[in-house]
């Protein structure tokens, strides 16, 4: 029986994150790909899960809150886009992940309605702007630590790693200079003392570069298009 679309996609990422863990001496599962889902639609998204995408990436709660009312019990779901202030009600508790921490008034509301939910642990992923593109989200990477230091007086936010986005490229090798950066960069924090625990987690590479992001380390790939493929245009 012939493969569908999906599976095929599905079968050659997972071919391409067994080349780059093989060449970069890493163990295949050190990587986790996370399946992100908002051009397409909450049938496909089913279809994902159904066929072992069960790590979920989403932008917005808006455009999430029906596939995650539907299918949220059945996976991991990462919340990867920026975060409102006024938006952190309606996300926490619901995703296991945010990795858009880029400014002390969130995590500041992070704090507050985890504790006035009883949350205990919510694991953020500190976003860097490590290319210094005035069009990307996320803080100077000369601000990791002091912002680390902040971060100490709230302790139900548990640091589990760092986030970039690269800069779009035609030849992926290109972005092989940020994600090295942001690697160095977490070595940094882990070896500074401030965090409790070291932070594992590097999540960085999108569909056209996560080999090269893989071969400098990351633990987490956004990968849209490549693995799941594209329904609804971005003005929709």
């Amino acid at each position: 029986m012939s493969l569908t679309p999906m599976e095929v996609r599905i079968q050659n990422v997972e071919e391409h994150i067994a080349a780059a863990c093989r060449r970069s001496g890493r163990s295949r599962s050190d990587v986790q790909a996370i399946a992100v889902t908002k051009y397409v639609s909450l049938e496909t998204t089913r279809l994902a899960m159904q066929l072992g995408l069960l790590h979920i990436g989403e932008n917005r709660w808006q455009d999430v809150q029906p596939k995650w009312e539907a299918l949220g019990a059945s996976g991991v779901w990462h919340f990867i886009g920026h975060l409102q202030t006024n938006k952190v009600k309606d996300v926490i508790g619901k995703f296991e992940y945010i990795h858009s921490l880029d400014r002390l008034s969130l995590a500041t509301e992070l704090e507050r309605q985890a504790a006035k939910r009883g949350i205990d642990r919510v694991q953020c992923l500190i976003q860097l702007n490590v290319s210094g593109e005035e069009t990307k989200y996320g803080m100077a990477p000369d601000r990791l630590l002091e912002f680390a230091e902040q971060l100490r007086e709230m302790p139900r936010l548990h640091v589990a790693g760092l986030m970039t986005m690269a800069p779009y490229e035609m030849e992926a090798e290109h972005t092989r200079p940020v994600f090295r950066a942001l690697r160095e960069w977490r070595d940094k924090l882990n070896a500074s003392g401030i965090l409790k625990e070291a932070a594992p987690h590097l999540s960085m590479g999108m569909s056209n570069d996560f080999e090269v992001a893989i071969e400098e380390g990351a633990t987490m790939v956004r990968l849209g298009t490549v693995l799941v493929g594209k329904e609804i245009t971005e003005e929709e």
